[in-house]
């Protein structure tokens, strides 16, 4: 049975400050009264001035000068009550009561044009982030896909921190940055970098050849985007992963980000990376490039961060220690590790992060029964460089 439904227009009138009205207007009513019952020479008409005052706290401009309103209005009539209305007394308190409420209904009409400014600036960061940072598919292949996005401005979702992945013939090709900078001047770069990685991902069979390209887009481009004080002083930092499909091996290629986590079995493993220098800084070759080659098994989870991560600081100052807090929850889902390190590196800092944060959590689906299993722990073995090649 269909149940009738009040109009839309009604719907969105009614707002929960207009049942906090009843507080504003049962105060006066009750000052107003008490005023009558109490002797001669207790007057409470001043006392009219905190209807107002608490309206402000959640009520716009209209509705504070309405409450207003009707606490000068009471206050004038305790006044003609009394017979003393026109006395000298009456008319400064009468007059001081006005003045103060048109003082608080200006400042809710600040407080409320600064709110819509503030709401327009998230509404635009909101839009920037859905453009520039596709959100990451929940599954790519056999890999299950979690990511995480701290901004260190209150106004801003988005800032310097990047993040990108990128199925291709090869297997699927991950990229997380972190550009000189935070917050929203720093849209600009990221902005280049994961265009450039995402033209780049499908015309580049290797990883350096790869890197080569974003580094040469990155040369060309970010020049423009400098300011006159910050000419020459713009690079960032690049980690670029290669996750075939079928198999285990994984390449990796740094350029200055900090190396990723390995979890697997309750224990974690930073993996060795060499890295090269971040983007912005020189124009190597391809060949100067060194590919990290490490095992990236089944039932494992691969933990990609920023330095926003690894450098937030706690009230001691004390950097956060992602390895031994990660361990703890090696075994949850790319969506729980996430969820748990974000609430405890929110606890570490204080709640405020001083720079922008991103992490990146892929977990290869665990192996069948009948299929291969693990050792326990984490091999030496695992972990090697050897120059990239275009796989067969």
């Amino acid at each position: 049975m269909d149940v009738p439904r009040a109009p839309a227009g009604v719907r969105r009138s009614w707002q929960p400050s207009h049942a906090l009205l009843l507080i504003p207007v049962l105060l006066i009513t009750v000052i107003t009264v008490v005023d009558q019952l109490v002797p001669a020479d207790i007057h409470l008409g001043p006392l009219l001035v905190i209807a107002p005052a608490i309206t402000a706290s959640f009520a716009g401009p209209w509705l504070t000068g309405l409450i207003g309103f009707l606490a000068v209005a009471a206050q004038a009539y305790i006044g003609w009550h009394f017979g003393v209305l026109f006395t000298r007394n009456v008319l400064v308190q009468i007059l001081a009561l006005a003045v103060l409420s048109v003082l608080t209904v200006l400042y809710c009409a600040l407080r409320e044009r600064r709110r819509r400014q503030l709401a327009q600036v998230r509404m635009v960061a909101e839009a920037a982030q859905h453009v520039l940072l596709w959100p990451l598919p929940e599954q790519i292949g056999p890999m299950r896909i979690a990511c995480l996005y701290l901004a260190a401005e209150d106004e801003a979702q988005i800032g310097g921190d990047l993040y990108a992945a990128s199925p291709t013939d090869s297997g699927v090709r991950v990229m997380i940055g972190d550009v000189r900078g935070k917050g929203l001047s720093a849209i600009g770069e990221a902005a280049l970098l994961i265009g450039a990685f995402r033209e780049a991902a499908h015309h580049h069979t290797t990883l350096p050849a790869l890197a080569s390209a974003m580094e040469q887009s990155v040369a060309r481009n970010m020049p423009t985007l400098e300011s006159a004080e910050d000419e020459g002083e713009r690079f960032a930092t690049v980690m670029l992963l290669e996750i075939p499909e079928d198999g285990h091996v994984t390449r990796l290629l740094s350029c200055g980000h900090p190396p990723p986590l390995l979890l697997s079995h309750g224990s974690a493993v930073t993996v060795p990376v060499h890295p090269a220098p971040p983007l912005g800084i020189q124009v190597p070759a391809p060949d100067d490039y060194t590919v990290d080659v490490f095992s990236f098994e089944p039932g494992d989870t691969l933990l990609l961060y920023t330095d926003g991560v690894i450098e937030a600081r706690d009230a001691d100052g004390a950097f956060y220690p992602l390895a031994q807090r990660a361990v703890r929850w090696a075994g949850n889902s790319p969506e729980r590790l996430l969820h748990h390190i974000r609430r405890d590196l929110l606890h570490h800092a204080g709640g405020r992060l001083g720079d922008d944060a991103a992490l990146i959590a892929l977990c290869r689906a665990p192996i069948t029964a009948q299929g291969r299993r693990h050792g326990p722990g984490l091999a030496a073995t695992r972990f090697h460089h050897a120059p990239d090649r275009p796989p067969r």
